[in-house]
């Protein structure tokens, strides 16, 4: 049952990402026997120099990609089952093309990532995996025709480039991402999205009386990440009151002291902090016309 619900928070979570960037199909079907891919990711034509704020994952979406997470680690055959359906993808592009009768540009074929949180050194040497100069360590490339790499997510180095990939690893390792995640500038992009993703994976989690150890450390670490950000919330909620209560009433009290004053001033007094609108109280005592307010605004 567990599987399921981190697979949807994988789906989820890839699709959050990628979003900006070109169309995400999660869960697509593909031709033969019944299968899906998890993530099929098609970039926009014009590409964005901001997908270099995704790291290593923005370097798998400068093409088309089928990104196959897992939550354990992938098998052999699992690992073959994702490049039959990559082979299914390209067979279905070419008869696509040859119906149109255009060629099927290399650029147009996929990619596959098959990202599992560990895998042996044994499995890895049964596909022949090399590593890639200019790549980081942990992603192990196979040969060139069959378009796959395997990602390590455990090998990941920790660093900033990696961060959106740990944080679909296991145990340390995505605990330590979740961590990073949390101390991420606050108007970073998709920080809060994703915090909201992980605070959700925790609640399905909690839910579920049968969960691996992994599973409920996670939900340990994530309790206090979780009380803590709410509790802000609660706090930001208050203040943000407490502020337009503090904005109304000064416009009031201007409005019955100088007169009406126009909508660009009123905008400028809702820039104001708490701090400066309890100045601005104090020295609306000392005005008599619009113009008082706007040197004191211009100060």
């Amino acid at each position: 049952m567990t599987r399921f619900i981190h697979d949807k928070f994988a789906k989820d979570y890839l699709e959050e990402l990628l979003k900006d960037y070109g169309e995400v199909k999660s869960s697509e079907k593909v031709s033969g026997e019944i299968k899906e891919i998890d993530v099929f990711f098609t970039p926009d034509k014009q590409q964005s120099s901001n997908l270099q704020i995704l790291g290593l994952l923005g370097r798998f979406a400068e093409n088309p990609a089928l990104i196959e997470p897992f939550r354990n680690p992938a098998s052999t055959d699992e690992i073959c089952d994702c490049i039959l359906k990559l082979l299914e993808v390209k067979a279905l592009l070419r008869r696509e093309a040859k119906a149109n009768k255009t060629k099927l540009q290399d650029s147009e074929i996929p990619k596959l990532w098959v990202l599992t949180p560990t895998i042996s050194e044994t499995r890895l040497s049964s596909f022949g995996t090399m590593q890639k100069e200019g790549w980081l360590s942990g992603v192990h490339f196979l040969a060139d025709a069959l378009r796959t790499a395997i990602v390590a997510i455990h090998q990941l180095p920790q660093i900033p480039e990696t961060l959106w990939l740990r944080l679909l690893g296991r145990g340390s390792v995505q605990s330590q991402a979740i961590i990073e995640l949390q101390a991420l500038p606050l108007n970073h992009p998709y920080q809060k999205a994703t915090l909201e993703l992980v605070y959700n994976l925790r609640e399905n989690l909690r839910v579920n009386q049968e969960l691996e150890t992994d599973d409920r450390e996670l939900v340990m670490r994530l309790e206090p990440l979780y009380q803590r950000d709410r509790e802000q919330a609660k706090q930001e909620g208050r203040q943000e009151g407490r502020q337009e209560g503090e904005q109304h009433l000064i416009i009031r009290l201007l409005n019955r002291r100088v007169g009406e004053i126009n909508e660009s001033l009123i905008e400028r007094i809702k820039g104001l902090s708490i701090e400066q609108l309890e100045n601005l109280g104090e020295a609306l005592l000392d005005f008599s016309k619009v113009a008082d307010l706007e040197t004191w605004l211009n100060q």
